[in-house]
């Protein structure tokens, strides 16, 4: 942490700034992809309260609040519409299910990929789009140099700190090349943006 710490301060003075300010965020273990990607589609678009609700009342339908994927993909829309999941997310969470007994969906096998192609692998669910699948690489596999350009929290606290007029792909595209001097240690750059506005991601 203290190598990566010193880099960032000596990369940009507004990171600096933050790590200054903001306490040092924990490291994040390694956490199981699958269930972490069910929860992230049910989370979506909804608060963290609805969703904390959601989520239980879904994990308290298996055995052990274990969701099996073999059970999973049986289930009907019905059953997991009657726990507050929307037909359009019970769909959604039976193609995670489905992938994940056909590819897989451990850190045996997602270890394996860089970070663009676990982007690749996954996306290919319906469903899953590359914010969650960086959310993901962030905070359940651990990885250390990943940028959520379309993230609104790093947008929001980027363009105040570093004063941005662009909008849409050209304000992207100046957020990478300001992120660039923080390579290879982007993850933990976020972790101190998201600070600010107290946004970080819940995951």
């Amino acid at each position: 942490m203290k190598k990566a710490l010193d880099h960032l301060r000596a990369a940009d003075p507004v990171i600096a700034r933050l790590i200054d300010q903001y306490p040092r965020p924990r490291r994040q273990g390694q956490r199981d992809p699958y269930a972490d990607l069910l929860h992230a589609v049910m989370s979506q678009q909804i608060s963290v309260k609805a969703a904390d609700k959601i989520i239980a009342r879904f994990m308290d339908q298996f055995p052990d609040r274990n969701p099996d994927p073999a059970r999973l993909v049986v289930m009907t829309d019905d059953q997991l519409r009657s726990v507050g999941v929307s037909r359009q997310k019970a769909g959604y969470l039976k193609n995670i299910a489905a992938f994940a007994l056909e590819h897989g969906l451990d850190h045996a096998v997602l270890n394996a990929m860089t970070d663009e192609e676990v982007i690749a692998h996954l996306t290919q669910i319906k469903g899953v789009g590359r914010w969650t699948v960086e959310m993901l690489l962030m905070f359940t596999l651990g990885r250390p140099d990943v940028f959520p350009v379309d993230d609104l929290g790093i947008q929001n606290t980027m363009i105040r700190l570093y004063r941005l007029r662009s909008k849409g792909r050209r304000l992207r595209e100046r957020m990478k090349k300001l992120s660039q001097p923080w390579k290879p240690y982007r993850t933990l750059a976020c972790l101190y943006l998201w600070m600010p506005g107290d946004a970080t991601p819940e995951v």
